[in-house]
């Protein structure tokens, strides 16, 4: 089963495909064009699974990004149509990280672990790609939803 998982943004979202622990698709878009791409994939044959970061709220108060985001976050699983789940970014913290008070770069470091061990195994260069070569920016971040789904999913069956 291909897991998508989906960094949402206001204006701009993350989508990478997963099969099994392997990246097999990534793509940083405006989100029109990541909804078109969700409603093209969603009548696909392949059984797949999208995963969209939950928002969550810290009692502080939020502005329209915000907002805007979660809007997207339900425009891509209404049109996906299939089946979805969201993983929060406290559970991504915990779970990759063992403590709440990660950064991203704590994320990224353990995901590069993973993948790698270390950044020239995980990432690699132009001539000798690596697992992770050419994620950037909330490539990682949906990264670590998908990690995070997979390794959870798999515990929970």
């Amino acid at each position: 089963m291909t897991v998508l998982a989906c960094d949402p943004g206001p204006v701009r979202s993350a989508l990478v495909a997963l099969n099994g622990p392997a990246v097999v698709g990534a793509w940083l878009e405006d989100n029109a064009t990541l909804r078109t791409r969700l409603q093209t994939w969603g009548g696909a044959t392949a059984p797949a699974v999208l995963v969209v970061e939950q928002i969550e709220s810290f009692g502080m108060p939020v502005g329209a990004e915000i907002f805007e985001t979660v809007f997207w976050a339900g425009r891509f699983v209404e049109v996906w149509g299939g089946a979805w789940a969201r993983v929060s970014r406290r559970t991504v913290k915990l779970h990759l990280c063992g403590q709440a008070r990660a950064k991203d770069a704590h994320i990224r470091q353990a995901l590069l672990d993973r993948y790698g061990p270390g950044k020239d195994a995980a990432i690699g260069r132009k001539a000798t790609p690596g697992p992770l070569y050419g994620l950037r920016a909330d490539l990682w971040a949906a990264l670590a939803v998908g990690v995070t789904y997979l390794d959870t999913h798999a515990a929970a069956q």
